[in-house]
This record gives structure tokens, sequence and C-alpha cells, in this order.
């Protein structure tokens, strides 16, 4: 049998690229469509106007409304995680440095920008409603839960008093995307940083290297 280049009779490393292309482009697009839309309003038809294609390959590719919104909210996490992972692979050996690392990787722009937060929030607030989406979430803010809670422990005595800084400054990274989608003109990534390094010097005083930084 002749085996093209074309069609069903493509070779299957190719055929699975391409469809791996769709498949991200049809993510992007969702994202792109939460942006605009928001979640309600976000449909098969927005997110295949956004990445220039039929209706149909979005179906083919995810079924459903709801398929694309798993996958995109999945990107995003897997997105974060990769950052503050790399952030931690750069910060070297030292607790303060890899401590420091992992919270300031909650100000890059690849995390919280105007348009990432809007995404954040969209499905921040349907987590209560959609088991999956809480589920996704609980899975990715566990493992990076874990890894401050781990640094945290190497900075004070006590897993109690290490789980109770990592939740204070877990719940200072979220106030202050709070902040950021709130009030965007009042508030940058680099005034977080700052307070950041803050709220670290009052919290461990002993510390001198957080109160150095700049």
């Amino acid at each position: 049998m002749r085996t093209g280049q074309s069609g069903s009779q493509r070779p299957r490393k190719e055929r699975k690229t391409n469809a791996d292309m769709r498949r991200r482009q049809l993510v992007e697009a969702t994202l792109s469509s939460i942006v605009r839309h928001g979640l309600a309003r976000t449909t098969l038809a927005t997110v295949a106007r956004e990445a220039g294609l039929s209706q149909g390959v979005a179906v083919f590719y995810f079924e459903t409304k709801q398929g694309l919104l798993t996958a995109a909210l999945r990107e995003i996490y897997r997105r974060y995680e990769a950052n503050w992972m790399a952030a931690l692979d750069a910060a070297g050996p030292r607790a303060e440095d890899r401590l420091l690392a992992l919270l300031d990787a909650d100000f890059r722009p690849e995390v919280c920008s105007r348009d990432a937060l809007a995404v954040w929030y969209a499905f921040w607030g349907e987590l209560k409603t959609t088991e999956t989406y809480a589920e996704i979430a609980a899975d990715f803010d566990a493992r990076r839960f874990d890894a401050l809670r781990g640094i945290c422990r190497e900075l004070v005595s006590g897993d109690a008093d290490a789980g109770e800084l990592a939740e204070w400054l877990d719940t200072f990274c979220d106030g202050y995307w709070q902040k950021l989608y709130l009030f965007p003109s009042a508030h940058g990534p680099e005034d977080g940083r700052r307070a950041l390094r803050g709220l670290l010097a009052r919290l461990l005083p002993d510390r001198g290297a957080f109160a150095a930084r700049d």
C-alpha cells in the first residue's frame, strides 16, 4: 500500500505532532477567550474564532466546552509549577535563597500579568461549584505548599511553626495577587517583591539575608 504524506496516511509521528500543535493552539485560544469574554461566555465558538479554526476542530479535540476549560486550567497550573520549580533549581543550596526564589516567582510576568490574573480569578470563582477544577487546583497547590513548608522547616524549629510560617507567606502572596488584579494602576509586581522582603525581614529577623535585599 502506498504511504503518502497527506491525509490519514501521514506518518504517525507527524500526525501526533500536528494533533499536539492543534491542542496547544486551542488551549491558548481558550485562555485568550477567557480574558476577552470571561469564563461563562467562553464557548467552543469563541475559542474557535480565537484560534482561527473551525468549531468542528475544537469539538474533535476536546468534545465540549468543559473539556477545553479543564485543559486550560491544567495548562496555567502547569506553567505556574514550572515557573516556581525553575526558580528553586536556580536558587542554590541556602534555605534563605530558595525561600525568596520560590516566593519571588509568584511575581514574574509569566504567572501574574494582567491577563494571567484575569484567567486565575475566573477559574478560582468556580472552584466551589466545579469539582474537577477544585481537584486540579488542590493537586498543584499541595505540591507547592509542600515545597514551601519544607524550606520553612530549615529556617524555624518545629513542624507547627514551619507550617504556620508557610501559611502566612502563602496568604501574603494570594493577597498581593488580589491587589494586582483589582488595583493594577496602584500596585505592580515590584511592589509585591518589596513588600515580600519587608515581611520576611520581620517574620525572620535573625536572618539578615532578607533585610539586606533590595
